[in-house]
Protein backbone atom coordinates (compact mmCIF):
# COMPACT_ATOMS: atom_id res chain seq x y z
CA UNK A 1 0.00 0.00 0.00
CA UNK A 2 2.83 2.36 0.87
CA UNK A 3 4.53 1.74 -2.49
CA UNK A 4 1.38 2.22 -4.56
CA UNK A 5 0.18 5.38 -2.81
CA UNK A 6 3.54 6.78 -1.68
CA UNK A 7 2.14 7.03 1.83
CA UNK A 8 4.93 6.01 4.15
CA UNK A 9 4.95 6.74 7.84
CA UNK A 10 7.87 8.88 8.90
CA UNK A 11 10.99 6.91 9.76
CA UNK A 12 10.86 8.37 13.27
CA UNK A 13 7.45 6.72 13.84
CA UNK A 14 8.73 3.36 12.61
CA UNK A 15 11.81 3.58 14.79
CA UNK A 16 9.71 4.64 17.77
CA UNK A 17 7.43 1.62 17.29
CA UNK A 18 10.33 -0.76 16.81
CA UNK A 19 12.19 0.69 19.75
CA UNK A 20 9.48 -0.59 22.07
CA UNK A 21 9.45 -4.19 20.88
CA UNK A 22 12.68 -5.06 19.09
CA UNK A 23 14.92 -4.88 22.16
CA UNK A 24 12.58 -7.23 24.02
CA UNK A 25 12.39 -9.80 21.21
CA UNK A 26 16.09 -9.64 20.39
CA UNK A 27 17.01 -9.98 24.05
CA UNK A 28 14.70 -12.94 24.52
CA UNK A 29 15.96 -14.57 21.31
CA UNK A 30 19.61 -14.22 22.34
CA UNK A 31 18.90 -15.43 25.88
CA UNK A 32 16.90 -18.44 24.63
CA UNK A 33 19.60 -19.45 22.15
CA UNK A 34 22.41 -19.04 24.69
CA UNK A 35 20.43 -20.87 27.38
CA UNK A 36 18.72 -23.67 25.49
CA UNK A 37 21.31 -24.72 22.90
CA UNK A 38 23.86 -25.92 25.49
CA UNK A 39 21.09 -27.71 27.41
CA UNK A 40 19.27 -29.31 24.48
CA UNK A 41 22.08 -29.83 22.02
CA UNK A 42 21.97 -29.32 18.28
CA UNK A 43 19.10 -31.68 17.41
CA UNK A 44 16.92 -30.72 20.36
CA UNK A 45 17.49 -27.02 19.71
CA UNK A 46 16.64 -27.39 16.03
CA UNK A 47 13.43 -29.29 16.76
CA UNK A 48 12.51 -27.02 19.64
CA UNK A 49 12.98 -23.76 17.77
CA UNK A 50 11.30 -25.20 14.68
CA UNK A 51 8.19 -26.46 16.48
CA UNK A 52 8.04 -23.58 18.98
CA UNK A 53 6.66 -23.32 22.51
CA UNK A 54 10.07 -23.97 24.04
CA UNK A 55 9.74 -22.32 27.42
CA UNK A 56 6.42 -23.80 28.48
CA UNK A 57 6.53 -27.22 26.81
CA UNK A 58 9.62 -28.42 24.96
CA UNK A 59 12.34 -27.52 27.49
CA UNK A 60 10.46 -28.97 30.49
CA UNK A 61 9.88 -32.19 28.51
CA UNK A 62 13.56 -32.40 27.60
CA UNK A 63 14.74 -31.66 31.15
CA UNK A 64 12.32 -34.20 32.67
CA UNK A 65 13.43 -36.85 30.17
CA UNK A 66 17.11 -36.18 30.91
CA UNK A 67 16.41 -36.31 34.65
CA UNK A 68 14.52 -39.60 34.30
CA UNK A 69 17.38 -41.07 32.25
CA UNK A 70 19.95 -39.60 34.65
CA UNK A 71 21.65 -37.84 31.74
CA UNK A 72 23.41 -34.51 32.08
CA UNK A 73 22.57 -31.56 29.82
CA UNK A 74 25.41 -30.80 27.41
CA UNK A 75 26.50 -34.42 27.02
CA UNK A 76 25.96 -36.61 23.95
CA UNK A 77 23.51 -38.76 25.89
CA UNK A 78 21.64 -35.65 27.07
CA UNK A 79 21.48 -34.32 23.51
CA UNK A 80 20.01 -37.56 22.16
CA UNK A 81 17.46 -37.77 24.96
CA UNK A 82 16.44 -34.12 24.62
CA UNK A 83 16.02 -34.51 20.86
CA UNK A 84 13.82 -37.58 21.34
CA UNK A 85 11.82 -35.88 24.12
CA UNK A 86 11.19 -32.76 22.04
CA UNK A 87 10.26 -34.86 19.00
CA UNK A 88 7.84 -36.96 21.06
CA UNK A 89 6.44 -33.78 22.60
CA UNK A 90 5.72 -32.39 19.12
CA UNK A 91 4.09 -35.67 18.06
CA UNK A 92 1.97 -35.84 21.23
CA UNK A 93 0.86 -32.24 20.73
CA UNK A 94 -0.19 -33.08 17.17
CA UNK A 95 -1.99 -36.23 18.36
CA UNK A 96 -3.86 -34.33 21.08
CA UNK A 97 -5.00 -31.71 18.58
CA UNK A 98 -6.09 -34.41 16.12
CA UNK A 99 -7.94 -36.30 18.88
CA UNK A 100 -9.64 -33.07 19.92
CA UNK A 101 -10.80 -32.45 16.38
CA UNK A 102 -12.08 -36.02 16.00
CA UNK A 103 -13.81 -36.04 19.38
CA UNK A 104 -15.38 -32.64 18.86
CA UNK A 105 -16.69 -33.79 15.49
CA UNK A 106 -18.58 -36.55 17.35
CA UNK A 107 -20.44 -34.01 19.48
CA UNK A 108 -20.88 -31.50 16.69
CA UNK A 109 -24.66 -31.92 16.69
CA UNK A 110 -24.79 -31.10 20.41
CA UNK A 111 -22.46 -28.12 19.98
CA UNK A 112 -24.64 -26.82 17.15
CA UNK A 113 -27.89 -27.50 19.04
CA UNK A 114 -30.41 -24.72 19.64
CA UNK A 115 -29.59 -24.92 23.36
CA UNK A 116 -26.01 -23.69 22.80
CA UNK A 117 -26.76 -21.48 19.80
CA UNK A 118 -26.98 -18.24 21.84
CA UNK A 119 -23.47 -18.83 23.17
CA UNK A 120 -22.02 -19.42 19.71
CA UNK A 121 -23.92 -16.45 18.28
CA UNK A 122 -21.83 -14.28 20.59
CA UNK A 123 -18.40 -15.69 19.77
CA UNK A 124 -17.53 -13.10 17.12
CA UNK A 125 -18.70 -10.16 19.23
CA UNK A 126 -16.78 -11.56 22.20
CA UNK A 127 -13.61 -11.90 20.13
CA UNK A 128 -13.81 -8.71 18.10
CA UNK A 129 -15.55 -6.43 20.59
CA UNK A 130 -12.46 -5.76 22.72
CA UNK A 131 -10.38 -5.24 19.57
CA UNK A 132 -12.96 -2.83 18.22
CA UNK A 133 -12.94 -0.76 21.41
CA UNK A 134 -9.19 -0.28 21.17
CA UNK A 135 -9.31 0.44 17.43
CA UNK A 136 -12.23 2.86 17.63
CA UNK A 137 -10.86 4.72 20.63
CA UNK A 138 -7.46 5.23 19.01
CA UNK A 139 -8.61 5.89 15.43
CA UNK A 140 -12.20 7.06 15.69
CA UNK A 141 -12.05 9.09 12.47
CA UNK A 142 -11.01 6.03 10.46
CA UNK A 143 -13.34 3.67 12.33
CA UNK A 144 -16.42 5.83 11.75
CA UNK A 145 -16.75 5.01 8.02
CA UNK A 146 -16.90 1.20 8.22
CA UNK A 147 -18.93 1.35 11.42
CA UNK A 148 -21.58 3.62 9.89
CA UNK A 149 -21.60 1.57 6.66
CA UNK A 150 -22.10 -1.73 8.51
CA UNK A 151 -24.83 -0.32 10.77
CA UNK A 152 -26.76 1.05 7.78
CA UNK A 153 -26.18 -2.18 5.82
CA UNK A 154 -27.48 -4.42 8.62
CA UNK A 155 -30.48 -2.17 9.24
CA UNK A 156 -31.38 -2.16 5.54
CA UNK A 157 -30.56 -5.84 4.89
CA UNK A 158 -30.86 -7.80 8.18
CA UNK A 159 -30.38 -11.12 6.35
CA UNK A 160 -26.69 -10.26 5.92
CA UNK A 161 -26.13 -10.72 9.66
CA UNK A 162 -25.16 -14.35 8.98
CA UNK A 163 -22.50 -13.19 6.51
CA UNK A 164 -20.38 -11.30 9.02
CA UNK A 165 -17.26 -13.30 8.17
CA UNK A 166 -17.52 -12.31 4.51
CA UNK A 167 -18.18 -8.67 5.36
CA UNK A 168 -15.07 -8.26 7.54
CA UNK A 169 -12.81 -7.76 4.49
CA UNK A 170 -15.39 -5.31 3.11
CA UNK A 171 -15.21 -3.32 6.33
CA UNK A 172 -11.42 -3.46 6.23
CA UNK A 173 -11.46 -2.15 2.66
CA UNK A 174 -13.76 0.70 3.67
CA UNK A 175 -11.48 1.53 6.61
CA UNK A 176 -8.42 1.55 4.33
CA UNK A 177 -10.23 3.74 1.80
CA UNK A 178 -11.39 6.13 4.53
CA UNK A 179 -7.89 6.26 5.99
CA UNK A 180 -6.42 7.11 2.59
CA UNK A 181 -9.03 9.81 2.00
CA UNK A 182 -8.50 11.32 5.45
CA UNK A 183 -4.73 11.14 4.96
CA UNK A 184 -4.92 12.94 1.62
CA UNK A 185 -7.05 15.67 3.24
CA UNK A 186 -4.57 15.96 6.12
CA UNK A 187 -7.08 14.89 8.78
CA UNK A 188 -5.05 11.96 10.09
Amino acid sequence: IGVVYSAWPPLAWILKGLLGVVPIYWTIAVIEVLTYVPMLGTGGSYLGFFTGNLTSLKVPCALNAMEAAKAEPGTEEGEVISTIAIGVSALVTTAVIAAGVLLLSQIRDFIESPLLQPAFDNILPALFGPLAVVYVSKNWKIAAAPLIFMIVLFICVPALASSVGVLVPVGAGIAIGAARLLYKKGLV
